[in-house]
């Protein structure tokens, strides 16, 4: 299927592995340039280590922090200045507060400081540094990666599920302000998706419970899956890249401020 994306410009906001990964590479794949944003001294290596073989001339990696605002603006006005355009952002970093959130006075405020810097105030950086642009040229796409978990209260990690649920409102926001313009803004939630994340929480669950309960994170996540996902199996980073592509293509032209979720059945709205 062509997505009519080909020669367009996708900057991907913590691509350096995982789902970020997965969709700078299904962008190159439809043909854009990829431009991946991330903290990690590990994107210094994105470019020689595989993303996109063979279309390497079209994929750039930046080392910069979404927390840090005015590093965002120098990246979105170097993008520019080597490109000539921004068509899409996607928002895929993230982190937890690594500890087991249930119940939640198990954590202390000082836990949600981190979370909630990364989670929601860097895709709010983000927004502030390539929105107003993308108004002026009166076209493009944002798209928010949250998580099942900001629309269902999940218990596992109160600063990361009201971190994602605060992400999804902002995007309903930025919807609304960036429709007049043409910009189209939607938020993507993961269902159970392997990633380095979802061990965390396998792994601070695994250090409060006795030795004689503890599961393997195999069988945890087997069970967890059988009991929460319809569907009855992992989601994986390429079904999220698919879902982005498409929501950043024409095909999707009259979706925007939605809520969308990539998760095997797990949230279900009645």
């Amino acid at each position: 299927m062509d997505l009519q994306l080909s020669g367009q410009v996708a900057v991907v906001v913590g691509g350096a592995r995982g789902m970020g990964r997965a969709i700078a590479e299904a962008f190159l794949a439809e043909g854009c340039s990829a431009v991946v944003l991330d903290r990690d001294l590990e994107v210094e290596r994105v470019d020689s280590s595989g993303i996109g073989e063979g279309r390497l001339a079209r994929s750039v990696s930046l080392v910069v922090d979404a927390t840090d605002l005015a590093a965002m603006r120098g990246a979105e006005e170097e993008i520019r200045g080597r490109f000539g355009r921004c068509d899409h952002v996607v928002y895929a970093a993230a982190v937890g507060s690594g500890k087991f959130g249930m119940p939640f006075w198990g954590l202390e405020p000082a836990d949600w400081g981190q979370v909630l810097q990364v989670n929601l105030l860097g895709a709010v950086n983000t927004a502030h540094a390539f929105a107003p642009n993308m108004a002026a040229a009166r076209a493009g796409t944002l798209l928010f990666l949250a998580s099942v978990a900001g629309q269902i209260g999940s218990q596992t990690d109160p600063p990361y599920s009201a971190s994602k649920a605060g992400l999804i409102n902002f995007a309903q926001c930025a919807a609304k302000d960036l429709a007049p313009s043409g910009v189209r803004v939607n938020t993507l939630c993961p269902g159970m998706v392997k990633t380095a994340l979802n061990r965390s929480v396998y792994e601070a669950w695994a250090a409060r419970v006795p030795a004689e309960e503890r599961l393997s994170y195999e069988a945890w996540s087997a069970e967890k899956i059988q009991r929460l996902v319809p569907l009855g199996r992992w989601q994986d980073a390429d079904d999220i890249a698919a879902m982005t592509v498409f929501l950043a293509s024409p095909r999707a032209k009259n979706v925007t401020g939605q809520t969308i979720n990539v998760d095997g059945g797990y949230v279900m709205h009645w």
